[in-house]
């Protein structure tokens, strides 16, 4: 059985379609090849797999910092491939994702890193002030709200980039290692997290080497060894 045919619900039409995608930096042997799936709206999966197995690069694809080298893409139903430069940060805007390395911005407050997708949305700040603080108190950093990145450890960036991807509760929610700095209560408070944006309709993929975590989400995993994709869900 083909990996999309275990992960499409009958009659929905996937918000993510992979089609004998490949994906390759420059002349290096591709990272990712013939890769074939789909994502339901509202579903949650975990990806997997060794290091260099091309977990990353899939989730690039997905939040359009690459396109493939081949094969086609979808998101929503449109093929990444013929979007027009001037669409895509209206599709970006829909994908909330946490990067492993962060990319917080060092001139902004906690505060005003996590509200960042809303005031690129233009959503006026008396409007989402309290949902922003009671999100910042949820993952640990109510009491830091007024400082600067570069005075945080590690994990506390971590949950802040946590807290900034899912504000905006974001129709697909892609996290890369999203609880490798945290302690493991911590990691299940996020888990609860992402499993309450799902709850309200958000497709979540969280790309993660913690078998504990997929263990106790007990959700679909997606499994990629040497850039292919060799389990298509659990």
């Amino acid at each position: 059985m083909r990996p999309e045919a275990l992960l499409l619900e009958a009659g929905a039409e996937p918000v993510v379609r992979f089609d004998g995608v490949a994906m390759r930096y420059g002349r290096a042997p591709e990272t990712l090849s013939d890769i074939a799936f789909s994502l339901a709206p509202g579903s949650f999966h975990f990806i997997t797999g060794p290091s260099g197995a091309g977990k990353s690069s899939l989730l690039k694809l997905i939040y359009l910092a690459h396109r493939p080298s081949r094969g086609s893409v979808e998101l929503f139903g449109r093929d990444v491939s013929v979007v027009a430069e001037r669409d895509m940060p209206m599709l970006r805007r829909r994908i909330g994702v946490i990067f492993q390395d962060v990319r917080l911005l060092e001139h902004l407050s906690v505060f005003d890193n996590a509200a960042l997708p809303l005031r690129i949305a233009n959503r006026k700040p008396a409007a989402y002030r309290g949902d922003v603080a009671e999100l910042l108190a949820w993952v640990g950093l109510g009491e830091r709200m007024h400082a600067l990145p570069a005075t945080l450890s590690g994990g506390e960036k971590q949950r802040l980039a946590i807290a900034r991807a899912v504000v905006g509760r974001p129709d697909i929610l892609l996290a890369d290692e999203p609880t490798g700095n945290v302690d493991h209560p911590m990691a299940l408070r996020i888990l609860r997290l992402f499993v309450e944006l799902n709850r309200l309709g958000t497709t979540v993929l969280i790309a993660t080497h913690d078998e504990e975590l997929m263990a106790h989400a007990r959700r679909p995993v997606l499994r990629l060894e040497g850039g292919r994709l060799t389990e298509g869900g659990s």
